[in-house]
């Protein structure tokens, strides 16, 4: 029997029982299937919750070449230069607008087609290069990331690249780079996470050249200053009443209306809005990836696009970490600055080694992306944005903590009263949204948990399929025993990292042997966990929550370790500088361990039900 996570066949099985679900939670569930990665997850971040983590896809960490690096250092140098020059974010901010001068210099220095190819008017850069400009971007102003990561990184140059036709490429592209920005139109009313709840449709016309897109969209960012928007809609037929396609749509088309422009407690220049399509004629030729295929095109995109999103956490967090570095040491109370005081002494060690690790996850997964356009990240980047996302609300709350009066206090106030005018309240508002948009953080829990659950249905899902013959089920049920008769007493093993500890500096190799140790306990307390719920495991949303921040966690960690790894490696780092990396590391291990044991103690502890009654009575 194969017994590694890379032989196991894909064959889109579900541990889902639909025989009792209603229609509707038997479409979104076939349409979320359908629109899956047919690829096998075979990376690191599978491994680890397979109990099998390969270190060797991270050691040694991937480094970025010398002239890719120089190429970044030159752009990032004329977007610092702009940034100084012409974005004030306070004002941004105070006044919910972009200037128009601002937008013209971030086109003339081709911000707005950072990754698109040269041959189409776009920069080329790396995805490296595109994280870091979206930390820059994240460190100085959110509005601003926000932009320029909706029209690159779901609007429609990355669809574009991935799945545009060479006419189609040829057509928007070279408008993309230029500065018209684009917007990606999925959320409506009733449409959060659900798709197949979808009222926006597209039939093709009786031309045949054509299709009528009919429909309204919410929460559309860039939607107001967009020249061209990637929408999704329903393009029924009989034997696919669900199916959805992508369209590229020009607002300056007849029937295209903006209706309303959103405001928001942050990100007060946000050109998000509702969008209305009244029987739009949209050309066959601008349908994006084939008919149907547009969740695919969609969740692709994300897949991609999300790694954005903690670059810019990063940012944000190496903001904060920044201020309140320098609030720690001029800051005096009792005798000392507050930095040597152990309350605050904690939460800036925290924040040092939660920012070094995030940075990690994002190297690391702009450095796959960068290996191949068409790398299958999806559990990576989904996992870099729920802990990015996460930890960097924490180091937000944190910074508005040590700051206290002075950091719920506006800058213009401060300013105005002869103080330093540091923007943590703005910083505060514009991050709050980071672990809602582009997938929340319930909802990528529960998109990791169903990726890291697919080894396990490939190979027992059919045991349990009430709706398959009893001899269909009992071969399964065969085949899977004969499987784990093997791969679970394997999970037991004290063993650590292998020959890949070796290559780790000495202080720093229990570290990584402890990430593997921890895989395998993982491993098989999930697979316990399948075996005793079976398909109610699905319905079991905060248990698999608890799995999923453990998988995280040891990812995390693996990247930080490497990371710090490949940074050791460099014979220009003086040994004091070492010294404290490595101290560093070691201290963001013990955070791991304390917070994986207790995901593991709530496992254990588990008051689910109890939790879900009290909901209810509510």
């Amino acid at each position: 029997m194969k017994t590694t996570l890379e032989e196991n066949n894909h064959e889109g099985k579900t541990l889902i029982d639909t025989s009792r679900m209603n229609a509707g939670q038997r479409a979104a569930l076939e349409m979320a299937e359908a629109a899956r990665d047919e690829r096998r997850n075979t990376g690191i971040a599978a491994g680890i919750f397979f109990g099998e983590p390969n270190f060797n896809q991270m050691l040694p960490f991937p480094k970025q070449s010398v002239e890719d690096h120089d190429q970044g250092d030159a752009f990032l140098h004329r977007l610092e230069h702009v940034l100084d020059q012409y974005a004030d974010p306070d004002e941004i901010d105070a006044t919910g607008e972009i200037s128009d001068q601002l937008l013209g210099e971030l086109a003339r220095i081709g911000a707005f087609g950072i990754k698109i190819p040269v041959r189409y008017g776009g920069l080329g850069l790396s995805q490296t290069n595109y994280s870091r400009a979206a930390m820059l971007l994240g460190s100085r102003c959110g509005n601003l990331a926000a932009l320029l990561s909706a029209h690159q990184s779901i609007g429609a140059p990355q669809p574009l690249i991935l799945f545009g036709t060479e006419e189609q490429k040829a057509k928007y592209l070279p408008r993309c780079a230029k500065g018209e920005i684009s917007a990606f139109a999925l959320t409506e009313n009733e449409v959060g996470s659900d798709p197949a709840r979808m009222k926006t449709e597209a039939r093709l016309d009786a031309d045949g050249e054509h299709y009528i897109l009919t429909g309204e969209k919410l929460w559309c960012t860039n939607g107001t200053k967009a020249g061209m928007i990637v929408v999704m809609a329903k393009t029924p037929t009989p034997e696919k009443p669900h199916a959805t396609t992508a369209f590229i749509v020009e607002t300056s088309w007849p029937g295209v209306e903006i209706m309303h422009r959103c405001r928001f407690m942050g990100l007060k220049a946000l050109y998000n809005g509702v969008i209305h399509f009244d029987h739009v004629r949209v050309p066959v030729e601008n349908v994006l990836g084939g008919v149907g295929r547009g969740l695919k095109v969609a969740l692709t995109t994300l897949n991609t696009g999300r790694i954005t999103l903690p670059a810019a956490c990063t940012g944000l967090s190496q903001r904060c970490l920044d201020i309140s570095r320098r609030w720690a040491r001029s800051r005096e109370q009792w005798g000392q600055p507050i930095g040597r005081h152990a309350a605050i002494a904690d939460k800036l060690s925290r924040m040092a080694a939660d920012t070094f690790a995030m940075e990690s996850i994002v190297r690391y997964v702009s450095a796959l992306v960068d290996r191949d356009k068409h790398a299958d990240v999806r559990l990576e980047a989904a996992i870099g944005k729920l802990w990015g996302s996460e930890k960097s609300w924490r180091i937000m709350d944190d910074t508005m903590q040590m700051r206290g009066g002075r950091g719920f206090e506006t800058a213009a106030s401060l300013k105005a009263r002869g103080d330093v005018a540091e923007p943590v309240e703005r910083l505060f508002r514009d991050a709050r949204i980071n672990t809602i948009f582009e997938g929340s953080s319930e909802i990528m829990r529960l998109f990791i948990a169903r990726e890291a659950l697919e080894p396990h249905l490939n190979l027992g899902a059919d045991a349990v399929n009430t709706t398959l013959p009893w001899k269909v089920r009992a071969k399964a049920a065969m085949r899977a025993a004969r499987f784990y008769a093997t791969w679970y007493p394997k999970k037991w093993l004290p063993i650590g990292a292998g020959k890949a500890a070796e290559l780790m500096h000495p202080s720093l190799q229990f570290e990584l042997d402890a990430v593997a140790r921890l895989s395998r306990m993982l491993a098989r307390r999930l697979f316990l966990a399948m075996a005793m719920n079976g398909p109610k495991l699905e319905k079991r949303q905060v248990l698999l929550g608890h799995f999923v921040d453990v998988g995280a966690e040891l990812f995390v960690w693996g990247c930080a370790l490497a990371h710090a790894q490949s940074k050791v490696n460099d014979s220009s780092m003086p040994q004091t500088e070492i010294d404290r990396l490595v101290r560093l590391v070691r201290f963001f291990g013990s955070m791991t361990r304390e917070r994986i044991a207790t995901s593991f103690r709530h496992l254990r502890e588990n008051h689910d039900a109890e939790s879900w009654r009290v909901a209810q009575e509510v």
